[in-house]
């Protein structure tokens, strides 16, 4: 009964939530749209002629954001931004995606043969794990997901280049704000105003790699 109510409860903060209604008005795909576009606006990234990997992209909503900023003349995609996903995504003008599996080293070759060895200025991750609940396990899953992502942003990145992904404060946490310290010449932690109040999740943005 109690878990009906919670439901409920959650429907009803979700329809009263501004940022569903701002996010379908101006047709994203969700909510989380608003967050990306609080950290880049800060951080002054994501300009045409940029290279954009979009890693846990469904459903869209932050390669609608990539878009929105690198689109030039005739509505054409002035750079690149290569989305994916272990879930489908409807398509999006000018997103490269393609479904799989960040953590399976075949994905992890994909991507980069779409690269064609061509560096990366911006690498997001809104990925997150599921959760069991059990906080030792989320908390290894979590930090297994954004030690990828540094791999990857080590390996692919511009030496000026920027990594954004989400973690959770927690356990584990300190732990990942370090592995990215010694990875980034700046690191800073981003709680944007479209994060609810009561999750604990938090972005880090790592810039500017320190052995390029």
């Amino acid at each position: 009964m109690a878990k009906k109510k919670f439901s409920k409860e959650w429907v009803q903060q979700h329809i009263n939530d501004p940022y569903v209604k701002m996010a379908k008005q101006k047709g994203y795909r969700a909510r989380a749209a608003f967050k990306l576009i609080e950290i880049v606006d800060a951080e002054k990234l994501m300009r045409r002629g940029d290279i954009v990997v979009d890693l846990g992209s469904a459903p869209g909503s932050w390669c609608q954001v990539a878009r929105e900023r690198m689109v030039g003349a005739g509505g054409v995609v002035d750079g690149r931004i290569i989305a994916l996903d272990i879930l489908p995504m409807e398509p999006i003008a000018g997103v490269e995606f393609f479904q799989g599996d960040f953590r399976e080293d075949a994905v992890l070759q994909q991507l980069s043969d779409l690269l064609q060895g061509s560096k990366v200025d911006l690498v997001i991750s809104d990925m997150a794990p599921n959760l069991s609940g059990v906080s030792s396990a989320d908390s290894a899953r979590i930090q297994h997901v954004c030690d990828l992502a540094l791999e990857f942003s080590q390996a692919h990145l511009r030496p000026e280049g920027t990594l954004i992904v989400k973690a959770f404060h927690g356990s584990g946490f300190s732990q990942i704000v370090e592995a990215f310290k010694h990875q980034f010449k700046r690191v800073v932690e981003r709680k944007p105003k479209a994060s609810r109040d009561k999750s604990s999740e938090t972005f880090l943005v790592g810039r500017g790699l320190k052995h390029p």
